[in-house]
């Protein structure tokens, strides 16, 4: 069996531009709670009011699977450990179990402890067997262990000892440097188990990208813990990433750990991590990025409609997330059927149709289109292809303007926009009028835009209201051509319910931001129209 410690929380937390609230970490334990975590790191309740609320709040939790651990250093030199009132705080959370890490580097304990190695020892095991009166498991985080054992391996096993005799539930041995390779870890860890009993963990870190393959093979020689994050947060470059390790375990290792079962969980906790971090969701992780099966390559596409694993190590509903098959001037007919079907619409590969599509698309993204990020402007430019579009409005002309009076003064644009709603669309809504012109004002032009556009249209489509644009990228593709060059804008949109990207491509911004924001409306009303 192999304990998973999940240590978002805290070692998480000290990712740069990372802050939870206290209701952020509550909601992150219900989580981990139920994909079936077996210990989760609250934080450290003696460092900040923070984290001595979270231990006071999660006692009101009905946890079913974890149980909650406080973290914290060993006592202070020259404090008698029941004065001492980090270790205090400790026992006041009444938690299960707590960790406490020590220096295991010789170097650290005199140059930055300032005690002698033997005072360290010392530290390391009265505050242990002090703790273990008072908690059911008592975990050693053997800091920096594995740069203390390459420099002093007589030492480095002598803290993980006093610590084994001090009653320590587990020895977890930390890179936390993040600079040790695999097969340094593999001797070390022969060494170390030749000569301590007590049950061994792991820690690390990814500085050289190894914490993953590090964690998985100090299973392989015997850890029974492994301390990571949700999606590699951490320190510097992150710690190991539990939504790697845990499937790796599972699935390729099968080793016992949490239910197998509970892996159709990991993708919405990944996510709901990267959203209460208020980072984007990193697409390229392993198991949980919307890219980790994604499919561009025609050829990919049509192997993984016959056969998916000759193109997928694993079955992406196993951890929650999906196929994506991806549409670019790198498809084939299978990509055009495949994307089709997600739509509702049923091609033949053979269909002179799917070729003309796949010749306009590849025409489109030699122009700098690009359908990955704004899949409903593929949907749109699909639909009209098969004479299955509907033209909700029609653009009769805009104009946008800037105006800066004084260098103190802010810029503002106004935008005027003229639109044509469809004979038939205005009768049945009862309007004898289709034609809206109208301006708005905003603090840039594409802002100026997009109000005057919705002033335009709402009368006709009062649901336009409930859209809202959530990003605005824009990305210049012939970077050498200066000033001249042709920008391709990006725009992400929601309703509320749902989200979905479209893309503009013209030498002129404004243009550009117009056929995105265009495409942003139409799909929205062509939502409207399939419920």
């Amino acid at each position: 069996m192999v304990y998973i410690y999940d240590t978002t929380l805290r070692d998480g937390a000290q990712t740069k531009g990372v802050s939870f609230s206290l209701e952020d970490k509550l909601r992150i334990t219900l989580a981990l709670d139920d994909l079936g975590i077996h210990y989760i790191e609250g934080g450290w309740p003696g460092s900040n009011p923070k984290d001595l609320a979270y231990f006071e709040a999660v006692k009101g939790l009905s946890l079913k699977n974890s149980k909650i651990v406080a973290f914290s250093s060993t006592k202070r030199k020259g404090v008698k450990v029941e004065e001492d009132p980090n270790i205090q705080q400790l026992v006041k959370t009444e938690v299960p179990a707590v960790t406490i890490f020590g220096k295991s580097w010789d170097a650290h304990a005199v140059k930055g402890l300032g005690v002698s190695l033997d005072e360290n020892l010392e530290l390391i095991g009265t505050t242990i067997s002090y703790l273990k009166k008072y908690f059911d498991q008592v975990f050693f985080d053997a800091e920096h262990f594995f740069d203390g054992y390459k420099s002093n391996p007589e030492y480095a096993l002598k803290t993980l000892k006093v610590a084994q005799e001090a009653g320590a539930d587990c020895l977890v041995l930390c890179d936390t440097n993040g600079g040790t390779l695999w097969y340094e870890v593999e001797e070390i860890l022969d060494a170390v188990l030749k000569e301590v009993g007590a049950p061994i963990g792991i820690h690390a870190h990814n500085d050289s990208d190894m914490a993953v393959v590090n964690s998985l093979i100090a299973v392989k020689k015997g850890a029974v813990q492994v301390q990571g994050t949700i999606n590699g947060l951490g320190e510097r470059t992150g710690n190991a990433n539990l939504c790697s390790i845990i499937p790796n375990l599972v699935l390729k290792m099968k080793v016992e750990s949490i239910p197998k079962e509970n892996l159709k969980k990991l993708y919405k906790v990944s996510r709901l991590v990267s959203e209460l971090s208020n980072r984007p969701h990193p697409l390229n992780l392993p198991y949980v990025g919307e890219n980790a099966f994604a499919h561009k390559a025609g050829v990919h596409v049509s192997a993984v409609e016959k056969s998916s694993e000759l193109y997928e190590h694993v079955k992406p509903e196993v951890v929650g997330n999906k196929r994506k098959i991806v549409v670019s001037e790198l498809s084939g007919r299978s990509n055009i059927v495949s994307k089709a079907k997600e739509f509702g619409i049923e091609l033949d590969k053979g269909a002179p149709e799917v070729r003309e599509i796949l010749k306009r698309i590849k025409e489109l993204e030699a122009q700098g289109y690009q359908f990955e990020g704004a899949e409903a402007s593929f949907e749109l430019l699909l639909r009209e292809a098969l004479g299955k579009g509907k033209k909700y409005f029609e653009l009769k002309g805009f104009r946008v303007l800037t105006e800066k009076r004084s260098e103190d003064e802010e810029a503002y644009a106004e935008a005027t926009i003229k639109v044509e709603i469809p004979e038939e669309i205005a009768r049945k809504k009862g309007f004898k009028e289709r034609f809206e012109h109208t301006a708005a004002e905003g603090r840039g032009p594409v802002e100026a835009l997009d109000k005057a556009l919705r002033k335009a249209l709402e009368k006709f489509y009062p649901s336009i209201k409930e859209v809202k644009l959530t990003d605005y990228k824009v990305r210049i593709l012939n970077e050498t051509a200066g000033t001249q060059a042709s920008p391709r804008v990006l725009i992400e949109s929601t309703d509320g319910r749902r989200k979905w990207g479209t893309v503009g491509v013209s030498p002129n911004v404004i243009e550009a931001s117009w056929l995105a924001l265009a495409d942003a409306f139409k799909y929205k009303l062509s939502l409207e129209d399939k419920e």
